[in-house]
């Protein structure tokens, strides 16, 4: 089995060609957008979420106040919070 560790040496130090990275990239977006909707369509209104802020890593705990195409409106107290559907888990 290919490790993880193996794929990013391939791809840092192997002799890729342009077309071929591009592919690549292609592919890892293509699954991040799979990985998205699945996440996005887990969640409801009403809810109870919660997710780390990336910059202050504080953990905000709140409740699903409307789901969108990639991000979920997240309603902490007063204060309303856009976040990828990636961030989020289930409170």
């Amino acid at each position: 089995m290919v490790t993880i560790q193996d794929v990013n040496s391939a791809i840092m130090f192997g002799d890729f060609t342009n077309d071929q990275l591009n592919s690549i990239a292609s592919a890892v977006k293509y699954r991040r957008s799979q990985i998205s909707k699945t996440n996005v369509r887990s969640f409801w209104n009403g809810d109870s979420v919660k997710f780390v802020h990336p910059k202050t890593g504080r953990v905000h705990v709140g409740v699903v106040a409307k789901v969108k195409i990639k991000n979920v409106t997240v309603r902490e107290g007063n204060t309303s919070w856009n976040v990828p559907a990636s961030m989020l888990e289930a409170a």
